[in-house]
C-alpha cells in the first residue's frame, strides 16, 4: 500500500457531483484511443463545455498519471495499474480504496461524517486538525471542496443544505473500515520513530486503522483526558462499548476516546468509569501505590471530566456501567 499519499486533490470537469463520471469517461477514452497528449488534451476541449487551457487539462491528467489511473509511454497515453484494476471492476468499492489508497484524509473526513453532518468550514478545519501535513490556509475551503465532490460523486456523501452527510453507502463504508484498514502502513507525521505504523491496544491487541485513530485523538488534542499523556505512541483508541461485543459502535466516534496504554487496560478491567454526569468513578477494590494511577484516578475520583462529557454518549456509557458489579 503506498506511503506517499498525495496530499492535493484535483477537480475533474463536469461539476462537482459528476467527477466519477467524468473519470468513466477519460478512461473509457484512454483504453479504446490510447492517444497522443494532443489527443486527449483535444478529447477534453470536445467533451467539456469551457475547457480550453492545457495546463488546466494536464494538471488534472498529471493527477489521474499520480494516482495510477494513466500511464504515459513515450508516444501515447495508457491505463494505469489502478485504472486497469478499476475498469475490470468496475464498482465504487475498487475506487474509494485506490482513492483511499493514494490521497489523504478521505478515510478521517468519513469518520468525522459518522458523528454528524459538518459545514464545508468544518469539514477543512477537520482535516486540517487531524492532518496537520496538509497545510493549507484555514481561511480557504477549495480543498476541502474537491474531497467533498469527490466522495458526493461516489455516492457516499450527500449535501443537507449548507451541510454534508453520510449516506447510507458511506457510513457501511465507516462501519468496516476501522479494522479493514487496520493494515495500512499510513502514519501520522506528527508521530515520531518510536511510533508503530499499526497501533494495538494494550486490552486487546485489536489493530484499528490508523487514520480512525488520527481523527480521534484529533478531537481530544492528542492527549489523553485522564492522565494528560500526550506521546501519540503512548495511546490507544479505547472502546467503551467494547469491540468484540458491539462491532456496530466500533467507528462510532460517541464510543471512543484515546486513554494512554495504561489508563486504557484499567478502564477495560473495570478500575474506573464515569457516570452519566461524566464524573470519575473508582472501583473501590482499586488500590495502587503508583503516584500515576493515584495522581491520575484515585486522586480524581468524583470530578467532572469536560473533554469526556463532549464527545461520549451517555447511553453507551450506562450500558457500560451495567457490566460493572460495582455500579
Amino acid at each position: 500500500m503506498p506511503t506517499d499519499r498525495l496530499r492535493s486533490i484535483v477537480p475533474m470537469f463536469g461539476g462537482g457531483t459528476r467527477y466519477v463520471d467524468t473519470l468513466d469517461a477519460i478512461l473509457n477514452f484512454v483504453q479504446a484511443h490510447q492517444p497522443t497528449t494532443d489527443e486527449l488534451v483535444g478529447w477534453h476541449r470536445g467533451s467539456f463545455a469551457n475547457v480550453s487551457s492545457r495546463d488546466s487539462i494536464m494538471r488534472r491528467v498529471s493527477y489521474l498519471q499520480q494516482v495510477g489511473f494513466l500511464r504515459e509511454t513515450i508516444d501515447h497515453w495508457e491505463l494505469g495499474d489502478a485504472g486497469v484494476e478499476y475498469v475490470q471492476q468496475g464498482d465504487t468499492a475498487t475506487l474509494l480504496r485506490i482513492m483511499c489508497d493514494r490521497n489523504v484524509g478521505l478515510r478521517s473526513l468519513l469518520y468525522a461524517l459518522s458523528a454528524g453532518p459538518m459545514t464545508l468550514a468544518e469539514i477543512s478545519a477537520q482535516q486540517l486538525q487531524t492532518h496537520p501535513e496538509l497545510g493549507w490556509n484555514p481561511e480557504r475551503t477549495d480543498m476541502a471542496r474537491q474531497r467533498v465532490n469527490w466522495l458526493q460523486s461516489m455516492g457516499l456523501i450527500e449535501k443537507r443544505g449548507d451541510e454534508y452527510a453520510l449516506t447510507d453507502a458511506g457510513r457501511a463504508f465507516v462501519d468496516d473500515a476501522v479494522s479493514d484498514w487496520a493494515d495500512s502502513d499510513w502514519t501520522p507525521e506528527i508521530d515520531d520513530a518510536l511510533t508503530a505504523a499499526t497501533y494495538e491496544t494494550t486490552a486487546y491487541t485489536r489493530a484499528v486503522d490508523p487514520e480512525f485513530r488520527a481523527t480521534v485523538l484529533s478531537q481530544y488534542d492528542r492527549t489523553c483526558p485522564i492522565s494528560g499523556v500526550d506521546h501519540p505512541g503512548l495511546i490507544d483508541v479505547a472502546h467503551v462499548l467494547p469491540w468484540s461485543d458491539y462491532p456496530d459502535h466500533r467507528a462510532d466516534l460517541e464510543n471512543v476516546l484515546p486513554l494512554s496504554k495504561t489508563h486504557h487496560a484499567a478502564f477495560d478491567r473495570g478500575l474506573f468509569t464515569f457516570d452519566r454526569d461524566y464524573r470519575l468513578r473508582v472501583n473501590p477494590e482499586f488500590e495502587t501505590q503508583s503516584d500515576l494511577l493515584n495522581g491520575t484516578i484515585l486522586d480524581q475520583a468524583s470530578e467532572r471530566v469536560p473533554r469526556v462529557a463532549e464527545r461520549i454518549d451517555p447511553g453507551y456509557i450506562s450500558q457500560h456501567n451495567a457490566s460493572l458489579e460495582w455500579v
